[in-house]
């Protein structure tokens, strides 16, 4: 049983439907491409071609919403083994989707307004840089690195996350503007999203680490500590008195 903080449930809810906004959207394409009513504006490179962007879309939906039960300290201390299950789903969903975010990037074509060089190569850089470290993640809990794991998979998520805070921003900008933006703005503000997540992620891996309250969670022992351990137990134990 999972017995959360009140902060946590609200930490999870925040999170939740924060990644329910771009993930509504994605959920009205993928039953557009499976058969459905098209309800969206219609997108010529999903109907062409629909299985990058399906995958693409359910797995950004399952990296985002399990990938916030890993940062709830209950979870990863009174539940290890749902921690690592978990973290198995939301590594591979993750890789996946940043992979399929690669393909579509590269092997779309895209209109300049939706698309300029800059959103090309920023893309390209931070779907690379996913995989790089939800891999480096995994070969650090490997090691009983928990800093280095944390750190890792809380920046991953932060790219992960870009599409809601994109379009935050974007209903932002339309409300002001009352116009989409398109071209080079576009490129910027969705680049100012990733580049705000990551500063955020920075940020709090900073504070966590300066704490200690991630190692405090779950400190690997030391083999010389081990070993002094071992001697004094035997000591008492041997002691006639």
């Amino acid at each position: 049983m999972i017995v959360l903080r009140k902060s946590e449930w609200a930490l999870l809810a925040f999170i939740v439907i924060y990644s329910l906004v771009p993930a509504l959207g994605g959920l009205i394409r993928v039953l557009e491409l499976a058969g459905g009513p098209a309800i969206a504006p219609p997108n010529p490179r999903a109907l062409g071609s629909p299985i990058p962007i399906t995958l693409h879309i359910l797995t950004s939906i399952v990296f985002c919403i399990a990938g916030a039960l890993q940062f709830l300290p209950n979870v990863r201390r009174n539940n290890p083994a749902l921690h690592r299950i978990n973290g198995r789903v939301v590594a591979f969903a993750g890789c996946v989707s940043a992979a399929t975010g690669l393909w579509m990037t590269h092997a779309y074509t895209f209109p300049a307004g939706l698309q300029g060089n800059l959103l090309y190569w920023v893309r390209i850089v931070l779907g690379s840089s996913m995989i790089a470290l939800i891999v480096w993640s995994v070969l650090a809990i490997r090691a009983r690195d928990i800093v280095g794991h944390s750190a890792a998979m809380l920046r991953a998520y932060a790219i992960g996350q870009g599409a809601s805070t994109q379009t935050v921003l974007g209903i932002t900008w339309i409300a002001v503007t009352g116009s989409e933006a398109m071209g080079p703005m576009r490129d910027g503000i969705m680049t100012f999203a990733w580049a705000l997540n990551l500063l955020i992620a920075q940020i709090l891996i900073r504070r966590l680490t300066k704490t200690g309250l991630w190692k405090a969670e779950r400190s690997p022992i030391h083999p010389a500590t081990y070993a002094t351990a071992t001697v004094q137990i035997e000591a008492v134990n041997n002691d006639p008195y």
